[in-house]
């Protein structure tokens, strides 16, 4: 073989390396740029949940003047970020895909009680919701009655 094809096949394994380089830096640095808009997606809803702490808790209720349950909480927050969820929580349950508790992120919707109660997860093992008649919008923590009667958790962005 030839010096000059030697050189020109050289330089092509060279050029080929290179390319492979930059592409997965690229491709790494796009699957960066996913994760940092996903976070800062699931700030804006924990931020805008947080926001609807203390509203009083109302059975069937769907807006901070009349109320929330736990389905109309959660129907709420999302519908502001243009997502419509249905009012009841088996119902929420069948939307996005399943999280595992270990893998949850701010901005899951958690299930408890057979699918009963629904939640918004904040973070650190804490979750914001309408507990029920007599309470207002709250954080609970994933343990004690809640961690015991955890069913699942859904992602919807």
């Amino acid at each position: 073989m030839s010096d000059r094809i030697r050189l020109l096949l050289l330089a092509v394994v060279v050029l080929a390396c290179l390319g492979a380089r930059v592409s997965g830096a690229f491709g790494a640095h796009l699957r960066a740029g996913r994760a940092t808009r996903a976070a800062r997606e699931e700030a804006q809803v924990v931020r805008f949940a947080r926001r609807l702490l203390g509203v009083r808790y109302a059975y069937g209720g769907t807006s901070p003047r009349t109320g929330f349950d736990c389905s109309g909480f959660t129907r709420y927050v999302y519908a502001h970020f243009g997502i419509t969820l249905p009012h009841y929580s088996v119902s929420q349950f069948a939307l996005g895909r399943r999280v595992s508790l270990r893998g949850l992120r701010p901005g899951d919707l958690v299930f408890f009680d057979g699918l009963g109660h629904v939640g918004l997860y904040i973070g650190r093992h804490r979750f914001i919701h309408a507990p029920h008649s007599g309470t207002r919008v709250s954080i609970s923590t994933l343990t004690g009655w809640y961690g015991a009667r955890f069913d699942a958790a859904r992602r919807l962005v």
